[in-house]
């Protein structure tokens, strides 16, 4: 990547005019500024661009995630409309997939209204390409938009991109993180002159305790709220995928991907995918403040083994070439194992449903029962 981008002009001069900015406020502009913002605009998956997701691995990833969302509307009592919405959905590689599994019930796939939150008009594109048989399908900027209605939710790989805030302990206290320039003109972080009053009393005891210097990251809880007040309150589940952490922790993650390797994010804002990852247990915390029942987390490999991916793997196995089926052995491993490479433990599955949705699959103990599989 070159040192600076359009973006990093315009936020150079939004901090000449207005000062320091914090981190939450960088990342977003990094994200999803109108013009500049690396969501806006671009595909960013696959190799060709500058990382890869679970669902552009192996096509047994959105299959067993759309058996999953069969077995959450048999639980519910098998309503007559399900409204089937993904958060983030990429090129609809996962949607496409689930949707093939979920065909072998025709019941459920005639009851479904497909539903996609994304704001990139390139990748919207995309996934009408995917998905062009699917019967309905409606395109949202928010999770607002979408109607009323028993629903499965899937956000994969979406929370870790939500605009993250950075508080940095110092004597006084915990200061807000910044962004500002440096004396070389670069971008630099700072933090804020005076520390956040009272805020050592919302953290954790394991953070409060941290030393001088350690950084906590969090992010408002907006969205868990959306999610897990709508199926409280309309039944259904929701399956958040992500990398992240099990519990509440200081340490910082803020990162850029570009080109399938760690970058810096403050060098050329907009060109690169700035994350941070997840906070399961305050994810979790969140939806069952709101009464919500919360399911997990687990790690991905142990989630799909329970869903059966190791049966479905050599049932495609059987009817490839040697080649494919290596490919597709190969592709297994990745999302179940753990080490360089692997998925299966740096990424953890947390299921929020209302609270009479007592066991969901995938998240006890015992291996849920065999299931019909897609051909």
């Amino acid at each position: 990547m070159t040192e600076y981008s359009p973006l990093h002009y315009e936020i150079k001069n939004l901090l000449k005019s207005s000062g320091p900015m914090p981190v939450w406020r960088y990342m977003e502009l990094c994200l999803t500024h109108p013009k500049f913002g690396y969501y806006v605009s671009r595909d960013p998956l696959g190799r060709e661009g500058d990382f890869t997701t679970a669902p552009e691995v192996s096509q047994m990833f959105g299959e067993l995630l759309g058996l999953w969302a069969a077995s959450v509307w048999k639980s519910m009592g098998s309503p007559p409309l399900l409204r089937l919405i993904e958060l983030g959905p990429g090129r609809g590689t996962m949607m496409a997939d689930a949707l093939r599994a979920l065909r072998v019930l025709p019941p459920l796939y005639q009851s479904l209204s497909i539903h996609l939150v994304e704001i990139n008009p390139v990748l919207r594109e995309k996934q009408a390409s995917a998905l062009g048989a699917a019967r309905s399908i409606t395109w949202h900027e928010n999770i607002d938009d979408v109607p009323e209605g028993p629903a499965v939710i899937f956000a994969n790989e979406y929370f870790d991109v939500l605009p993250i805030h950075q508080m940095v302990k110092q004597e006084s206290g915990w200061h807000e993180r910044t962004v500002e320039i440096a004396h070389d003109g670069k971008l630099m972080f700072g933090s804020a002159n005076q520390p956040t009053p009272r805020f050592e009393v919302l953290l954790p005891p394991l953070v409060r305790a941290a030393p001088v210097g350690a950084v906590f990251e969090w992010r408002p809880d907006t969205e868990m709220m959306k999610i897990a007040s709508r199926v409280r309150d309309q039944d259904g589940a929701a399956l958040i995928i992500d990398y992240g952490h099990v519990r509440s922790d200081a340490g910082d993650t803020f990162q850029a991907i570009a080109r399938h390797s760690f970058a810096d994010p403050l060098k050329s804002p907009g060109h690169a995918d700035v994350t941070a990852h997840v906070d399961f247990e305050a994810l979790a915390r969140a939806a069952e403040g709101l009464g919500a029942r919360v399911h997990g987390p687990v790690p991905q490999g142990e989630f799909l083994k329970r869903l059966g991916i190791e049966t479905r793997a050599v049932t495609l196995m059987s009817k490839a070439s040697a080649e494919v089926s290596e490919d597709i052995s190969s592709a297994m491993k990745r999302l179940v194992g753990g080490g360089r490479g692997g998925m299966g433990s740096m990424f953890k599955v947390l299921a929020v449903s209302e609270p009479n949705l007592t066991s969901l699959a995938g998240f006890n103990e015992d291996r849920p029962e065999q299931k019909a599989e897609p051909s």
